[in-house]
């Protein structure tokens, strides 16, 4: 029975430091400003919901595996947190397009955005360089491409 709790310990351990280590690592790989915000404080979930970028609230926050993101109301938190998988962005919240063209972490406008196939895309917007629209004119490619060297990021 010692045998059987001991493992049960020490699994648990091996548990709970690997969880610190992957929120650690995808801190480092995320896109976040100094404080450790994800998107510049815009509600991931108003994306789908109302279908433009929303600001959210410095008051309704959730920290998910190292990332914090901000929610415009409780209810976008709430279903951010029952799925967060199908609100985060893709490639850590930088630029879809220059991880597809190149596999550069650049980053994004929170107002330039696109869903496809049910995933949030962010896309670098200044200085006359809308890579949206560069996204759109070969968007199968690239994004083969940004999920493969996405991947690079994610080792």
């Amino acid at each position: 029975m010692k045998k059987i709790i001991s493992f049960l310990v020490l699994f648990a351990a091996l548990l709970s430091t690997a969880s610190a280590q992957s929120a650690e690592f995808r801190k480092k790989q995320f896109n976040l400003d100094k404080t450790g915000l994800a998107i510049q404080g815009y509600d991931p979930v108003a994306y789908f919901t109302n279908g433009k970028a929303v600001e959210g609230d410095k008051n309704i926050t959730l920290q998910y595996q190292g990332v914090l993101y901000q929610f415009a109301n409780t209810a976008n938190r709430d279903a951010f947190k029952a799925n967060p998988a199908k609100y985060e962005p893709q490639y850590g919240g930088w630029c879809a397009y220059a991880m597809g063209s190149s596999g550069d972490k650049v980053a994004i406008d929170p107002e330039t955005f696109k869903i496809v196939d049910g995933k949030l895309y962010l896309f670098y917007n200044k200085f006359f360089n809308n890579t949206l629209k560069s996204w759109n004119k070969d968007e199968s490619h690239l994004k083969t491409s940004a999920d493969h060297n996405w991947a690079k990021f994610a080792q």
